[in-house]
């Protein structure tokens, strides 16, 4: 088991290293060449930018039992088909009975927006985020423990 992170843009990164740590789990963070990130815990792979460049090294790298952390429900849905657990960097956990509804409405969502329409702004990062994260981490860790 490894942890994925699409980090770009994720908050939350101390958080996942945090459980990572205290599991003893590699933590694998993938961003392209515009970002700069540091980590003495994590090892930060560079791809080239380019639309979805991440996100399909994201995709072609995780095998079964990893976690990736992503807030790109397309990302999840391929990693989810991989044997893969995918949480949100607001711990929100994908799964097999969520995914294609949410995929279903970010495909309305984008529909709405060509039109020309306008769709709710994302909520600010709180507290309660942090720990749902930090708290689903463990629990996906836990299971593959058998705890």
């Amino acid at each position: 088991m490894r942890i994925i992170v699409d980090a770009d843009a994720c908050p939350g990164r101390n958080i996942i290293e945090k459980a990572a740590i205290e599991n003893y789990i590699d933590v694998f963070m993938y961003c392209d060449i515009n970002h700069i990130l540091k980590s003495n815990y994590s090892k930060i792979i560079y791809v080239d930018s380019g639309f979805q460049s991440v996100d399909m090294k994201i995709v072609n790298e995780a095998k079964k039992e990893d976690i990736v952390i992503t807030q790109d429900f397309g990302v999840a849905a391929m990693v989810l088909g991989k044997g893969a657990y995918a949480i949100s960097p607001k711990g929100r956990i994908y799964s097999n009975d969520n995914i294609e509804r949410l995929l279903f409405e970010r495909h309305l969502g984008q529909k709405i927006r060509r039109g020309g329409g306008r769709t709710l702004n994302h909520k600010k990062r709180n507290i309660e985020d942090d720990e749902r994260l930090y708290n689903s981490l463990i629990k996906i860790i836990n299971s593959q423990k058998g705890e």
